[in-house]
């Protein structure tokens, strides 16, 4: 018997070292994973230039803000059905028709290079951009795949092609706001449906303003750089080096910039359609 019972202690006991070998040598290696894991993150952060730096920074900066948004209101527009209407109606369409009426004048004014891109449809898929779009689902605006286009190819001055296909897009926005305050006009100004217009128009809006800023890469920089003379060359190398930086202290520092604008367009159309 006592022979027995030594055996059962001796078996127990080699158990016991097995299991705790094993988990330290599980726990080796998530370490192990996690260390290289790290390690490459931060070779890769290495690797990146400063403008990559500051987008992937600015872009953590404004989604942890609209996560402190959403988890912090009480009464949200994420759970507004008109606003998440809207926002997913911005997505589908407007976006779409945004960089659609870039890719139209480019092809209109003699240059077929956004049609051999697939770039010359409506289709949402062409055109969204992921990062944009989650900024737009987050903070209101954000942006969709930029439009290639060769100035070489049209068949007018290269500078007022440039101002053209620019101001294309944010033309549209604003001529969808147009339109949906029309029909909000025309059908009533309450209830759900109105809302969802109010919305729809108010983010046109928002991003005709702010695709008019003119620092890169939005398009009211286009437009500057077509109108700035030669001898301002250095200005425009200087946005294009920080533009991205600038982008991001506006938006963080200086919102009004972006919403004083929006709030007076808004006034001005509820006005022009007799609102």
């Amino acid at each position: 018997m006592r022979a027995i019972l030594i055996a059962l202690r001796k078996r127990q006991a080699a158990q016991w070292w097995c299991s705790t070998h094993s988990a330290v040598e599980s726990g080796k290696v998530e370490r192990t994973v996690l260390d290289t894991l790290l390690d490459t993150l931060r070779y890769r952060w290495n690797t990146l230039s400063q403008g990559q730096k500051i987008f992937i920074s600015g872009f953590g900066v404004l989604v942890l803000i609209g996560l402190v948004t959403i988890l912090g209101s009480g009464n949200s527009r994420y759970t507004n059905p008109a606003w998440l209407l809207a926002t997913a109606a911005i997505l589908l369409l407007a976006l779409p028709v945004h960089e659609f009426a870039h890719a139209f004048t480019a092809v209109q004014l003699g240059d077929p290079t956004p049609r051999y891109q697939g770039r010359y449809t409506l289709n949402p898929l062409r055109h969204l951009d992921p990062i944009g779009a989650l900024l737009i689902v987050l903070v209101g605006f954000g942006w969709a795949k930029p439009v290639q286009w060769n100035p070489r190819n049209i068949d007018i001055d290269r500078r007022w092609g440039a101002i053209l296909v620019a101001a294309a897009g944010p033309a549209s926005n604003l001529v969808l706001a147009v339109l949906s305050l029309v029909v909000w006009r025309l059908l009533g100004e309450t209830g759900f449906l109105a809302a969802f217009l109010l919305f729809f128009t108010n983010i046109n809006v928002l991003l005709f303003v702010f695709n008019l800023i003119p620092i890169p890469p939005l398009d009211g920089s286009h437009i500057l750089f077509a109108l700035l003379p030669d001898s301002y060359r250095q200005v425009q190398f200087f946005l294009m080096q920080y533009g991205m930086l600038l982008m991001f202290v506006v938006i963080l520092l200086a919102p009004r910039l972006i919403l004083g604008p929006t709030e007076a367009i808004m006034s001005l159309l509820i006005r022009f359609v007799g609102g």
